[in-house]
């Protein structure tokens, strides 16, 4: 027979004291962040920099455009993931963003504007891959209801969960939201020691409100922005502006015209009209 071999009071001890370090990962969110096919590469290294700012995030091939915007529901289960923050892209010029409490909501849409990638800035800022970040809101997110419900689901996408397995413990960089022209400004700030002043970082965006949906990627229209205005229509105008400019020189070149005409002098020598002038 093999002999039991007993724990001293040293090892129980020393295992206690380890299950006490220990922290439990209780608040399990998962963001899914992936994007559809045919986006441009600024919005495809947004993306990846949003993965790297977000531990607690995962990646998924590229959805088919075909594809409706209900099957993001199916890939985030599939994935166990209980948040979506997914791209698209439409004429290859306007860039939309989807943030989703999956599978029954809320949703929000938004035009991405503005975008700048933490390549292509050079900030001097820098962060510890995988720490936790402070979240920063403007006080005019408490002010309205839309605004309240933007911030919780900002919170609880952006938040890296306490004691997730891939982040780590500190924190030394701040994401600020703020609203300023009927937007979101988000900036990305990193905390300096010594002083604790803020240097950015990046990536920086706008998001201009499109409608907020009861469900996820669908459902009855909650919030609709009656300040946003669809890159279409402000295309249209700017050509519209530059219509009316060119149809101002065509009016003015006929004014023109008829002044002179109005202004020729009469036909006949011009000896006999100084004659004339002097009698």
């Amino acid at each position: 027979m093999k002999k039991r071999r007993r724990s001293s009071g040293k090892d129980e001890a020393d295992k206690d004291e380890q299950g006490a370090k220990k922290p439990r990962w209780t608040n399990k969110q998962r963001v899914l962040i992936f994007c559809a096919r045919g986006i441009t590469h600024r919005p495809r290294h947004l993306m990846n920099d949003l993965r790297l700012l977000l531990p607690h995030s995962k990646a998924d091939a590229k959805l088919h455009r075909k594809d409706k915007l209900f099957v993001v529901n199916e890939v985030c289960d599939l994935k166990n993931c209980n948040k979506c923050i997914f791209l698209e892209m439409r004429k290859k010029k306007d860039c939309f963003l989807w943030l989703s409490q999956t599978p029954h909501g809320p949703s929000a849409k938004f035009l991405v504007e503005n975008i700048h990638t933490m390549d292509e800035m050079k900030l001097t800022g820098n962060c510890l891959k995988g720490s936790r970040p402070l979240l920063s809101f403007d006080e005019k997110f408490a002010e309205t209801p839309h605004f309240s419900l933007l911030k919780e689901l900002f919170k609880q996408i952006f938040g890296t969960p306490c004691s997730h397995p891939k982040s780590k413990p500190f924190i030394d960089h701040v994401f600020n939201f703020a609203i300023a022209d009927n937007r979101i400004w988000f900036r990305n700030y990193q905390i300096v020691e010594e002083t604790g002043s803020l240097i950015e970082i990046g990536p920086r965006f706008v998001l201009n409100l499109v409608r907020i949906f009861s469900g996820s990627f669908g459902g009855v229209t909650l919030y609709e922005n009656p300040h946003y205005m669809s890159p279409n229509e402000h295309r249209r105008i700017l050509k519209l502006k530059v219509g009316w400019k060119q149809r101002d020189r065509l009016d003015q070149k006929v004014l023109r015209s008829k002044r002179l005409k109005e202004t020729e002098l009469p036909e006949g020598d011009i000896d006999t009209l100084f004659d004339r002038a002097v009698e």
